[in-house]
């Protein structure tokens, strides 16, 4: 690029500082960096969560801060970094497009369908790269599962298991969790709202179902009014027959665990995010073939995914996650929500 590249953070939470780091990382000086910030109550983070005494976040990553989202805009950022709480993404995506702005989203896109068609038909009058967060397409282990799936390694697929659970007094040490964000419902928390990444990578790998049933609800004692376990339970097809998809989120597994099985009548595949691995066992063969990933940096799921963005602003590809992509895992979560209060399964239209 021939001028420095302008990105405006909106909300310097931990992804909001991830992201930052992450781009003076891709970008080194070819970086100029605006944020809006409207709390200002977030400490400056170390990568590992721990938090930097006595440091400021403006001087610390060079950022010039407004706090007021017009007056950002009017700076022309070539692109927009949405970060803040689930419930203010639409809004701010929406100034930022109407701004002429690439927009790269946090999911999910909104925590309701109103107003996506408006943010969607915006983009593309503009022609703008618009990417929904979903870092876990660049994840080698489900990258394999899915060329699996796709060369018939695994034969007709029978079923899929996938578990996100952990701890959630201990994601953010730093802060109180009763006042996050994952806690509260009226910022857009719940597991179906903040651990939407299995949700996604569900419908990349088995497409839209054609039912979903989920059960659950707050059912444990942590300080939160929002959903803390849910089971969700997708009826998805292969090769025109059902393929029964079960999806575990909760906020309370101590250690945490997050899996990926996908069974078929010929083999079985096992993703563990926490062991860096994935197996495959060949039904006949009775052969167990191990993909080990040591010393995978879960933080190269990021900065691949900021490239990938910034490939996408100069014309360079196509967004893996766009918006329209996006809004598929949303209306997935929905219509969990809507199974969870109705007791009901939800049919979802293709």
């Amino acid at each position: 690029m021939s001028k420095p590249f302008k990105a405006l953070v909106c909300g310097l939470g931990s992804i909001g500082q991830r992201h930052v780091r992450n781009l003076r990382a891709v970008l080194g000086d070819d970086l100029e960096l605006l944020a809006y910030r409207r709390r200002r109550q977030s400490p400056v983070l170390n990568p590992d969560m721990t938090v930097r005494a006595g440091a400021e976040l403006e001087s610390t990553y060079n950022i010039r801060s407004f706090d007021d989202l017009d007056a950002a805009l009017a700076e022309q950022p070539d692109a927009v970094f949405i970060t803040n709480p689930n419930t203010l993404h639409l809004p701010v995506a929406l100034a930022a497009a109407r701004a002429g702005c690439h927009l790269f989203i946090e999911k999910p896109i909104a925590e309701s369908l109103d107003g996506i068609d408006e943010l969607i038909d915006l983009v593309e009058q503009k022609h703008l790269a618009a990417f929904v967060a979903y870092q876990f397409r660049f994840h080698p282990g489900l990258s394999l599962i899915k060329t699996m799936i796709a060369d018939r390694k695994l034969g007709h697929l029978t079923g899929a298991h996938i578990v996100n659970g952990e701890y959630l007094p201990g994601w953010h040490p730093y802060e109180d969790y009763r006042e996050t964000h994952p806690a509260r419902r009226e910022l857009g928390g719940g597991c179906l709202r903040i651990q939407t990444h299995e949700l996604d990578y569900a419908l990349w790998l088995f497409g839209m179902p054609r039912q979903v049933f989920a059960v659950g609800g707050q059912l444990s004692r942590l300080e939160v009014n929002v959903e803390d376990a849910v089971d969700i339970l997708m009826q998805c097809q292969d090769d025109g027959r059902p393929l029964p998809v079960h999806i575990r989120l909760d906020y309370l597994q101590r250690p945490p665990q997050r899996v990926c099985e996908v069974i078929g009548d010929e083999g079985k595949v096992l993703y563990n995010y926490y062991l860096d691995q994935v197996e495959f066992y060949h039904t006949e063969s009775r052969r167990v073939e191990t993909y080990k990933f040591a010393g995978f940096d879960r933080n190269q799921m990021f900065i691949d995914e900021i490239r990938h963005f910034l490939d996408c602003v100069r014309g360079d590809a196509t967004p893996l996650v766009d918006l329209r992509e996006g809004l598929r895992s949303m209306t997935i979560g929905l219509a969990a929500d809507e199974s969870l209060r109705t007791g009901k399964a939800v049919e979802v239209a293709l």
